[in-house]
């Protein structure tokens, strides 16, 4: 049986409260990738955002960041259309709405920023990941700023497993979930495919990114912003 999370309507609809649960710091996440697109962006900007469905990075840039416009792409059409019943009353006219993912966005415009938050650790193999970073690298004009956040952790660490240990009491000390249905998602998060962080600021260098300085870390989430090479 596949113990992964698809994107369906029922994930949109429940997104908030889960992220929520699983981040707990998910919302200062949100703000610092913001502020660490504006160092390097400026007040404006055109700014490309993979995996955007659920709308929170684009609610929270368009109400923060009013010149920057933006393009925003998912493959998801559920959770698209959640980005777009929330960010559209603060961004109207301001977005591109894609369905799909990185490659799907037209090659001939250089942007000006990028964000990926909470995207990579879904894409099963190594050689996905880098397409996916080469793909946001190659529409991004030189110097322009990216922020990621992905799960991490080496899964054959003690540490790994603390960290789980924590995610864990914490769905147990907020919820009313039972201990079976916690343990049901704890299998479905380990089945995503977390790298070590080491390993995916090599994936950033390889893909063309510089300057890759970690700003965020809650239990298994780390976000880098970093730049694109060339400027």
């Amino acid at each position: 049986m596949d113990e992964k999370l698809t994107f369906d309507e029922g994930t949109a609809t429940e997104y908030d409260k889960g992220i929520r649960r699983t981040l707990p710091t998910y919302d200062g996440l949100i703000r610092l990738s913001g502020s660490a697109l504006r160092l390097y962006a400026g007040t404006e900007a055109d700014v490309l955002l993979v995996g955007a469905g659920g709308g929170n990075e684009l609610m929270e840039y368009a109400a923060h960041y009013p010149s920057w416009t933006f393009t925003a792409a998912d493959p998801s059409a559920p959770m698209m259309a959640e980005a777009k019943r929330k960010a559209v009353p603060l961004a109207d006219g301001k977005v591109t709405f894609i369905a799909g993912s990185a490659a799907d966005v037209p090659a001939d415009k250089q942007f000006g920023a990028a964000a990926c938050l909470l995207v990579l650790h879904f894409l099963e193999t190594e050689d996905e990941k880098r397409e996916l970073l080469g793909q946001i690298r190659s529409r991004l004009a030189p110097g322009a700023p990216f922020v990621i956040a992905s799960m991490t952790g080496d899964a054959a660490s003690a540490e790994f497993d603390v960290q789980f240990a924590l995610w864990r009491r914490h769905w147990l000390d907020r919820t009313s979930l039972s201990e079976t249905q916690v343990d049901e998602m704890e299998k479905g998060i380990r089945a995503l495919s977390f790298l070590p962080e080491e390993e995916i600021e090599q994936l950033l260098a390889d893909a063309g990114f510089e300057q890759v300085t970690r700003f965020f870390q809650t239990t298994f989430f780390t976000g880098w912003v970093c730049r694109a090479a060339g400027a």
